[in-house]
C-alpha cells in the first residue's frame, strides 16, 4: 500500500464514488473484477449473488474511482434480502455519480423500471451501460432500447457494452472518469478494494459453492472466514465455515465421499493464489448447519451484512 499515488494536486485529476446499481445477473459484478484487474467480487449466473456493497478502487493518471458494487435490486423478503436493499440506497445516497447497468439482451420488465425510478429518484448524476450487447443478434433492438432510455432520462452518456468480453469498458471507464469532480485520490494507487482478504477468500468460496450446485442451493449458502492466519513464512493457513439451513444442504455441499467440497477447495484456492503475492495457501472447509440463518441478526453480523 505504499505505491505512490499519481500527482492528484496537477489541475484536472478526478475521483469520487460511483454506485453501480442494477438487477440481479445484470452483470455488475462481472464488470467490476475486469475495470479492477482482480477478482474481489463474486460472480455467478445466480440472482442476489453479491450481498452487501464493495469497493472497488480503479486509479488512472487522470483519475481515481472507487466503484461500489452493489447488491441486484429486488423484492425484499428475509432480513438478509431487506439489508441487502439497505446497501442499495445507501449508496445511492452516498456517491458522485450512479452507473445504471442494464442486461440489453433481455426485454423490459418491471424490475427494470423499478432501477430505473430508483436511480432517478436518487437525483444523482448518472450514466446507463446498457450491457451483454454480444447476446444481441439484431443490432436493431439495441437502437431500440438506446432511444427508449435517451427519451427517459438526461443521462450524463449512454455506454453500450459486453463486460464478459471487455468489449467498450474503457469507453465507459472515460465517461465515468469525465463526470466526476477534480479532486485527490481517496485510496493508494495500488490499492484494490475496500474488502480485507478474510472477505474476498469468502467470496471466492462462495462463488465456487454456485458454480457446483447449480440449481441445488442458489441462495441458502453463505461463507465466513474463521481463520486467517499468516504465521508461517510462505504460508497462509484459511478455514472458512459454510452455513446452510438443513442438514439436506450440508449432504450437498460435502458431496458423495467428500468428493464436492474437496471440488470447491480446489477450485477455490485456484483463485485465491493470485492475490497472496507468491504465497502458499492450505484451505479447509466445513459445513454447518444453522436453520433460518437469512433471518439472524446474528449471523448476518458475522457475514458482514450489516445493517
Amino acid at each position: 500500500m505504499n505505491q505512490a499515488i499519481p500527482d492528484t494536486a496537477l489541475h484536472g485529476f478526478r475521483s469520487g464514488y460511483v454506485a453501480l446499481i442494477g438487477r440481479p445477473n445484470a452483470g455488475k459484478s462481472t464488470l467490476l473484477n475486469r475495470l479492477v484487474g482482480e477478482k474481489i467480487a463474486a460472480v455467478s449466473n445466480k440472482p442476489q449473488t453479491t450481498r452487501f456493497a464493495i469497493q472497488g478502487i480503479i486509479t488512472r493518471p487522470e483519475g481515481q474511482i472507487v466503484l461500489v458494487d452493489t447488491p441486484g435490486v429486488h423484492k425484499p423478503g428475509y432480513l438478509l434480502n431487506r439489508r441487502m436493499m439497505s446497501a442499495v440506497h445507501e449508496a445511492l445516497a452516498g456517491v458522485n455519480l450512479v452507473v445504471l447497468m442494464r442486461d440489453a439482451s433481455v426485454s423490459t420488465g418491471n424490475g427494470d423500471r423499478f432501477v430505473f425510478e430508483l436511480v432517478r429518484e436518487s437525483q444523482k448524476p448518472a450514466i446507463l451501460a446498457l450491457n451483454k450487447i454480444d447476446k444481441i443478434a439484431d443490432k436493431a433492438d439495441l437502437l431500440a432500447l438506446i432511444e427508449f432510455y435517451r427519451d427517459q432520462h438526461d443521462w450524463q452518456a449512454i455506454v453500450p457494452l459486453s463486460a464478459r468480453k471487455g468489449k467498450a469498458v474503457d469507453a465507459l471507464l472515460g465517461e465515468i472518469i469525465k463526470n466526476l469532480p477534480e479532486g485527490e485520490a481517496v485510496f493508494g494507487a495500488d490499492e484494490l478494494t475496500d474488502q480485507p482478504m478474510r472477505v474476498l477468500v469468502a467470496e471466492i468460496v462462495r462463488e465456487k459453492i454456485l458454480e457446483t450446485t447449480g440449481e441445488e442451493l442458489p441462495y441458502v449458502t453463505a461463507v465466513v472466514t474463521e481463520r486467517y492466519d499468516e504465521s508461517e513464512p510462505g504460508l497462509v493457513r484459511i478455514n472458512c465455515a459454510i452455513l446452510v439451513e438443513r442438514q439436506s444442504q450440508k449432504k450437498i455441499i460435502v458431496g458423495r465421499a467428500g468428493e464436492r467440497i474437496k471440488d470447491i477447495g480446489t477450485r477455490a484456492r485456484q483463485d485465491i493464489l493470485p492475490l497472496l503475492d507468491g504465497q502458499r495457501v492450505y484451505l479447509e472447509l466445513f459445513v454447518k448447519v444453522e436453520a433460518d440463518w437469512r433471518n439472524s441478526h446474528v449471523a448476518l453480523n458475522d457475514l458482514g451484512i450489516r445493517e
